[in-house]
């Protein structure tokens, strides 16, 4: 019996030394705490640190370190988790006496993963460096820039962790360089689209807030300018993604880059208006528009009010003149203050505005058709009251009575 209990006990000791993975149970459990522990720490310390950081970075004139410290805040929240990993290597008896082990390479692939998500943050905060290259190259292609190191350190860290773990970096690289042929003769639109984005941005087309119109695809604001495409949001708050590849192929006009703003009218005035009055909206106008600061004055811009055409129902003005504002709302208010003024101006010369308008001119000779009932009342009428009753209806046929009405 007591060798039977005996056996058994080894039994249990055998399975706790061994059952956990080939580990001992009581020392996994103990690095499963370890590891739990840190995770649950991982918040005050990263925030514990964070402080402290910035405590020193708020004593420093520029903002550049604050915003560093910031965007390291998720990779110091890594320490803990690290230590902790380490630790419970340490208990499970996973490393090895050169440093090697798998538990090793697991605390090594956090360190990488830590470094390159650090290196992939700090971009964001020192792409700031480069605002003097943002004149030259424009503020969205210096955007394109970090964004190509943020996923360049991406892969990086990859190959990095592949590396740790004895897996060939090459083959993988050649193989991707294959598939990749593959791919780029399937997506050939995908990199003409990145190319024109590239055309697009370094001709400094436009900038993202700035008004575009692009005939027969889109009209509105330019809100994103991205690998593959641009996004547009038009008028009515629709948002439009436009290929690149038309943004660069197409014309494309650009409106936030206007000197000035264009009002171009007809204006028509009553055909009774005489020489003089014509000559005196003329005057008026052009000495308005010469006198109000909101409208640029020639040479600068062409600026005239002349009598264009004879009209089917009116004499026509042709009014030409810009603003120095091109802001939308700031250009329909004074447009609003030319049409006042040219109100007044009209008015003032005795004369008026035309309007659509048909005159029609009967000969006496032209028969008048008179409705049935009208003859019928013609000759119903009582000769006694009107002698010429009876030749009415004969004298309205032939025209003879009435106003040509």
């Amino acid at each position: 019996m007591m060798e039977t209990l005996t056996d058994l006990w080894a039994i249990v000791v055998d399975v706790w030394n061994t059952s956990f993975l080939g580990l001992n149970v009581g020392q996994a459990l103990v690095a499963l705490l370890v590891v739990m522990l840190a995770f649950a720490v991982r918040g005050l310390c990263g925030w514990i640190i964070t402080k402290f950081l910035m405590a020193y970075a708020s004593k420093t004139t520029t903002q550049l370190d604050d915003k560093i410290v910031k965007a390291l805040s998720g990779p110091i929240r890594m320490i803990p988790i690290i230590i902790g990993v380490y630790v419970a290597v340490l208990i499970v008896g996973l490393d090895q006496p050169e440093g090697e082990g798998p538990g090793i390479n697991v605390v090594r692939t956090l360190i990488v993963v830590a470094i390159f998500w650090a290196l992939h943050n700090v971009v964001t905060p020192v792409s700031y460096l480069l605002k003097p290259l943002q004149r030259a190259l424009g503020p969205v292609l210096v955007d394109w820039l970090a964004k190509t190191l943020r996923i360049l350190f991406i892969v990086v860290g990859v190959g990095a962790v592949l590396q740790l773990w004895g897996i060939p970096v090459a083959p993988i690289v050649a193989g991707l360089g294959l598939f990749g042929v593959a791919v780029g003769l399937g997506a050939q639109d995908l990199f003409k689209n990145l190319i024109s984005g590239l055309l697009v941005l370094t001709e400094k087309r436009f900038l993202p807030g700035e008004w575009i119109l692009v005939d027969g695809i889109v009209e509105g604001t330019v809100e994103q300018i991205n690998f593959r495409s641009t996004l547009v949001r038009r008028f009515d708050k629709s948002p439009v993604y436009v290929p690149n590849s038309y943004l660069s192929d197409e014309a494309v006009t650009n409106f936030s880059r206007m000197t000035h703003r264009r009002i171009r009218w007809m204006v028509g005035v009553e055909y009774k208006t005489t020489k003089e009055q014509l000559q005196y909206i003329r005057d008026k106008t052009l000495e308005w528009l010469d006198n109000h600061p909101g409208f640029a004055k020639p040479p600068e811009v062409a600026t005239f009010m002349r009598v264009d055409s004879f009209g089917p129902s009116s004499i026509d003005y042709l009014l030409y003149c810009f603003t120095h504002t091109t802001n939308w709302g700031e250009w329909l208010e004074l447009k609003e203050e030319l049409a006042f003024a040219l109100k007044d101006i009209v008015e003032g010369a005795g004369t008026g505005f035309a309007f659509p308008s048909t005159s029609v001119y009967m000969d006496d000779g032209v028969e008048v058709f008179v409705p049935p009932k009208v003859r019928a009342h013609g000759r119903k009428a009582d000769p006694d009251a009107n002698p010429e009753a009876d030749e009415m209806p004969e004298r309205i046929t032939r025209g003879e009575e009435g106003d040509n009405d």
